[in-house]
């Protein structure tokens, strides 16, 4: 198998593309275009959406397939933050009708990402994290012809979300009084950059380990849109993310591994 240069180094590329109308930031390992019949780990994140978050763990599996197979990450959309050149939104008419920010809007962005930026023969090792995995659930549901080999599962959050002690809290917080962490939002986005990273890196000092590259994501949700558009879907999460989809996942249980506590949730309890 041929390698092409970047193949052979661990540094990622980062682009910034316009999908749904939504500003979008994929995070890239290995190929940055696609070969007949290549195989393509996507990482499909949790909320936030930030694709810097998984940086670390990309470039692991990268090298675990020893740099033969590329890695990508598609943010959702509206979960970064645009370059200088780029606004949040390009073509406003085309966001409101489908309400890419939304749930439903996000795993339709998933789709239209598979659809504009990656051939039909790619063969897809789906990995996601929290509700990441709700999204592809429902990406397998929507189009049962995706060449999905194998879809893994990091801690789903796939069922009664506003029922755990924590959505509990989190419903009516979220679903009613997010607006009022907008100010504050704002107030520190205003603050130089460097500051911002000091504030990060001290609320997280308590942290035994500390993976240094997720500081710059986490920088980056001290912005009001994308704050508010992660806030938005993690509404939505609470009021739609139901019962188990229990279906789905039996007509796909050759291509779904599910990774989780065991004491919180034991793997049998899946079968």
């Amino acid at each position: 198998m041929g390698s092409s240069a970047i193949e052979d180094t661990d540094e990622a590329r980062t682009e910034h593309i316009y999908c749904c109308g939504a500003v979008t930031e994929v995070l890239k390992f290995g190929l940055c275009s696609l070969h007949s019949g290549r195989i393509l780990f996507l990482i499909i994140p949790g909320n936030p959406g930030v694709v810097g978050f998984y940086k670390t763990f990309m470039q692991t599996l990268y090298q675990a397939f020893d740099r033969r197979c590329p890695v990508w990450a598609v943010s959702h959309a509206g979960h970064c933050e645009p370059p200088d050149t780029m606004d949040m939104i390009d073509d406003p008419s085309v966001m409101a009708a489908g309400d890419v920010f939304g749930l439903n809007g996000q795993v339709e962005h998933k789709l239209a990402f598979l659809r504009d930026y990656v051939t039909r023969d790619t063969r897809l090792v789906l990995v996601g994290h929290s509700i990441g995995c709700y999204i592809i659930l429902e990406m397998m549901k929507r189009d049962p012809e995706l060449p999905v080999r194998k879809s893994v599962m990091l801690f789903p959050t796939i069922e009664r979300m506003a029922v755990t002690p924590q959505g509990r809290v989190m419903t009516p917080l979220l679903c009613r009084l997010r607006y009022m962490a907008y100010l504050p939002i704002f107030l520190l986005s205003l603050l130089p950059d460097l500051l911002k990273s000091f504030l990060v890196k001290l609320v997280f000092r308590r942290l035994r380990s500390l993976d240094h590259s997720t500081v710059l994501p986490t920088v980056s949700l001290i912005n009001v849109d994308t704050a508010a558009n992660a806030m938005y879907m993690a509404s939505q999460e609470m009021l739609e993310v139901l019962e188990r989809d229990n279906t789905t996942i039996n007509q796909n249980l050759d291509k779904v591994a599910l990774f989780l506590p065991k004491q919180l949730c034991p793997i049998e309890a899946w079968h």
